[in-house]
């Protein structure tokens, strides 16, 4: 039996304050208190911080400052664009020299470019590095001699000590070549964004070249000042549409030669390679390390790639019968082997290999989930790894010896708990949080025993009572299909809701692999949810089948019919709760974002007859128009799997809609482009469905600047009081 939370709070209902969107959106009343990023230094019990303008050491053991390591208001330079201020920095490996980043501006989700400058922390002498241009991605060498970037597409390095600027590559152009750096699909769907990598020696420099030219390009509308608005181009695969042609270059500095690596067994399709390159790294010993993917990521190979010849040695291979997620390797220091995460037992666990690609150990093993893997101390044997080992919607921390015959659970609370190692693996920063306490961070050493606090968050735990916000109760039901899920609720308390019948409000996201019902606080969201629930109404969520930490056979179903089952799973949920005396099974809505919803979509629509309002933001209404990567993951082509796109896309069922329908999206969303919104409009108007909408002019996919936010939950407040309260 799943376990469930009460708690009783001191304060009565009826003195209670009441939230508001204001607090929540505009006054910051309910911000959980965060840490400071922690850069820790390579002494392993320090760390240091920005603090204005000035960079601060300080003890990890005993929060005190040990040294202001620079000030950035005190620095004087030559240099053109210098003035006195910096957004982020890093520090070379051997912390003699800082990397200063100046008028940063965003690209796209994860990357940025700006104008960088290295401090000489001996000299103080500080010095601009390329004036041709913002650049994106400067890291120093291993040995800080040099600080490369990609500026204009193309791939650079500076000679700190000669002063010598080198252009690798001169083909770099907007909307067609990328040298060193990754296109849209890669950076949102695989998280890469330097695609260059530095050879342990400094020798050698290995990048991944993109090829974009015949990739469709997306265009997206800004809304200015101006008489005529903005048009902003880039290059978007949409599914079955050409990718980026990528290949591997290794760069010798010494002679100035680029050699392609030649990965063998590449297959073209009308003379172009279509497959994936999402990771390069280098062995200690002074290999390239190449993923390689097919299209359909079913299929991943590591290459070890020889640096004089460009020639390739398969070191491992796995395949999968739906689809593998992407996993960083990690390379034993002493050229022994690597550690590698993998499903190919059902669950995500990790495992040893030598360095023929021999698996030498299975590190976690059983019918549970490794959910992050922090490193390895080859020091002192220990592998640390976050998991999910006592029930899906907890995180514990362990360590592991890498023969994987000893196992240590090193956190103690129940709830979610993450860690952040310092660079000798002495210390870790501990996070935890609950669904019904805000986030607590810690340091721990490396046994787990608390040495110092650092954030309890108390104010906020104080204006958790004073508001009286409910508890966050787990509940589990099985559907009609013998499945059991799992599900979280907030519900009204007080004499003025007895022998009533309340509306529901379902939260749904349900995308693959992903989790809402976790035993973890749930943000800003939250204190909507609580508002909503001072008002009267129930909130729940429930995890469908294809979310994780459930295993490959849970997750992994969807496959080829996203919506299929997850939709199935949230009506039968409707109905279960709806069977609940408390709610009112004629007043149930349903709310989501992106993938959300799209379910939110799908299921007012193919569950008519359960749901009476839903919610979509940003939704995703024809897996045809959303990016290659992620669709034909989980979906292949359109043309491979026709019937899987037209039978779960929101589109097509737009003729049933009876209940009321909210669709909201912004016009400058790069991500799930405003088209969907677009095209699901017109399907309703020609079906002569009245619905309400709105749209944000300007805002991309998570619908934020200015007012927007408090804007979008007034209007879905008003929406849901209207349609399910009224």
């Amino acid at each position: 039996m799943r376990y469930i939370l009460f708690f009783l709070f001191p304060v009565s209902l009826f003195a209670q304050k009441q939230i508001t969107l204001e607090d929540i959106w505009q006054k910051g009343t309910f911000s959980a208190r965060g840490v400071p990023g922690f850069n820790f230094m390579k002494d392993g019990v320090r760390y240091t911080r920005q603090e204005g303008s000035a960079i601060v050491a300080y003890d990890l053991r005993t929060g005190k400052a040990t040294d202001t390591i620079m000030n950035a208001a005190s620095l004087n330079s030559a240099s053109v664009g210098w003035k006195n201020t910096f957004d982020s920095y890093q520090f070379s490996s051997d912390e003699s020299k800082m990397l200063l980043s100046v008028g940063s501006s965003q690209i796209y989700r994860w990357s940025s470019e700006a104008d960088y400058y290295v401090l000489d922390l001996t000299s103080r002498q500080l010095v601009r590095i390329f004036e041709g241009g913002k650049q994106r991605d400067a890291v120093f060498s291993p040995d800080a001699t040099k600080v490369s970037f990609v500026s204009g597409n193309d791939l650079y390095y500076k000679n700190l000590a000669t002063g010598e600027l080198v252009r690798i590559t001169t083909d770099g152009a907007r909307n067609a070549i990328i040298n060193g750096a990754s296109d849209w699909v890669y950076e949102e769907e695989f998280e890469l964004v330097r695609a260059y990598q530095w050879s342990p020696d400094g020798k050698h420099l290995a990048f991944i070249r993109f090829d974009e030219r015949e990739v469709p390009e997306m265009k997206m509308e800004m809304h200015k000042n101006g008489a005529y608005p903005e048009q902003i181009t880039f290059k978007y695969p949409k599914v079955g549409e050409k990718n980026a042609v990528v290949g591997a270059f290794i760069y010798n500095l010494e002679d100035r030669r680029m050699l392609p690596v030649a990965i063998p067994d590449r297959v073209s399709v009308d003379g172009r390679f279509d497959d994936y390159i999402p990771r390069i790294a280098w062995t200690p010993w002074g290999k390239l390390c190449l993923t390689w993917m097919n299209r359909h990521q079913n299929i991943q190979r590591l290459w070890l790639a020889e640096t004089q010849t460009g020639s390739c040695q398969l070191l491992l291979e796995e395949k999968n019968q739906y689809y593998i997620d992407l996993h960083d390797v990690d390379f034993l220091s002493d050229g022994t082997g690597f550690i590698i995460q993998s499903e190919k037992s059902g669950y995500n666990h990790l495992y040893r290999y030598d360095i023929s690609g021999k698996q030498v150990a299975t590190i976690t093993r059983g019918d549970w989930e490794v959910t992050a893997y922090y490193g390895l101390d080859e020091k002192n044997g220990q592998i640390y790894f976050q998991a999910a080992m006592k029930d899906p919607s907890r995180r514990e921390i362990y360590a592991a010896n890498p023969g994987g015959d000893k196992l240590k659970k090193i956190s103690q609370e129940e709830g979610t708990c993450s860690a952040q190692f310092s660079s000798t693996f002495d210390y870790y920063i501990h996070t935890f949080s609950s669904a019904n306490r805000p986030p607590v961070y810690s340091v721990c050493d490396r046994e787990g025993k608390v040495v110092r606090e650092l954030e309890k968050n108390t104010t906020l735990q104080e204006k958790m009572s004073e508001y009286g916000v409910l508890p966050v109760n787990f509940f589990q039901f099985t559907t009609s299909e013998k499945v059991s899920l799992n599900g979280w609720m907030i519900r009204p308390e007080g004499s003025e809701y007895d022998g009533k019948q309340l509306p529901l409000l379902m939260f749904v996201y349900g995308g693959p692999g992903s989790q809402q019902v976790t035993d973890a606080w749930k943000g800003t969201n939250y204190w909507w949810f609580q508002m909503l629930a001072q008002h009267g109404y129930v909130v729940a969520c429930v995890d469908n089948r294809g979310t994780g930490a459930r295993g490959e056979t849970f997750k992994k179903m969807t496959y080829k019919q996203l919506g299929h089952y997850e939709v199935a799973d949230q009506t039968e949920a409707a109905k279960y709760l709806g069977t609940l005396p408390y709610i009112d099974s004629k007043r149930i809505g349903i709310f989501g974002w992106s993938y959300g919803g799209y379910m939110s979509s799908n299921c007012l629509l193919k569950g008519k007859d359960v749901f009476k309002a839903a919610i979509a933001v940003a939704p995703v209404t024809n897996w045809k128009w959303y990016d290659s990567v992620y669709t034909e993951r989980y979906m292949q082509t359109y043309l491979e799997n026709r019937d899987g796109y037209e039978q779960n896309s929101p589109v097509n069922f737009a003729e049933q809609l009876q209940g009321n329908y909210l669709l909201v999206h912004g016009i400058a969303d790069d991500n799930v482009h405003f088209q969907h919104s677009a095209e699901m409009v017109n399907k309703l108007i020609a079906a002569n469905k009245q619905f309400d909408s709105m749209i944000y002019p300007n805002r991309n996919h998570g619908i934020g600047g200015g007012n927007a936010r408090i804007h979008l939950y007034t209007m879905m407040t008003r929406f849901l009081d209207e349609k399910l309260k009224g």
